[in-house]
């Protein structure tokens, strides 16, 4: 299952970027990689930087840790209820409330990534779990129509989202 046969009827227009920044990537093997990948990213930066704001109000790396955990946590529970063919509509979520909700910031870097870690190991065998036919089962959410299968190429797109700010305002 590639990103490329995504059609733009499967997921909200705002999820668009992170779809199309993906190229063409198949989704468990992405869903695999990305894990190893961020993990190896974030533990290139000192210390020093993982509270670091670039600005005020902005998220530290922690708060984005954390926002990612969540999402991802979200985004699985959407899929599952969408390939369990439950048609309740899901409500949104605001980012900007969970992360002010939590102590990311408390936490070493090291605890951050290794719940990152767990929560996407969950996911991926989520989707390794689910047959073609269940990955193109819908729902709504946010008063969107999304795929079993969008979902999990958003989470991917969410994460490689953040980590090009990262690189951008953080280094």
């Amino acid at each position: 299952m590639n990103s490329s046969t995504l059609q733009l009827t499967e997921y909200a227009p705002y999820y668009s970027p992170y779809i199309k920044a993906l190229g063409d990537v198949n989704l468990i093997e992405e869903l695999e990689n990305s894990m190893q990948n961020f993990e190896e990213f974030l533990t290139q930066f000192p210390s020093e930087k993982h509270e670091f704001r670039y600005a005020e109000g902005k998220w530290t790396i922690k708060d984005i840790v954390q926002h990612l955990i969540d999402a991802e946590r979200v985004f699985a529970y959407r899929s599952l209820r969408f390939a369990r063919k439950d048609e309740t509509p899901l409500p949104g979520f605001d980012e900007n409330e969970y992360v002010d909700a939590t102590v990311a910031n408390k936490r070493t870097l090291t605890d951050l990534l290794q719940e990152y870690k767990a929560v996407r190991l969950s996911t991926l065998y989520l989707f390794k779990s689910f047959s073609d036919e269940e990955l193109m089962y819908s729902g709504i959410a946010s008063n969107y129509s999304f795929t079993v299968r969008a979902i999990g190429f958003i989470a991917i797109g969410h994460q490689k989202h953040h980590q090009r700010i990262i690189v951008e305002r953080y280094l």
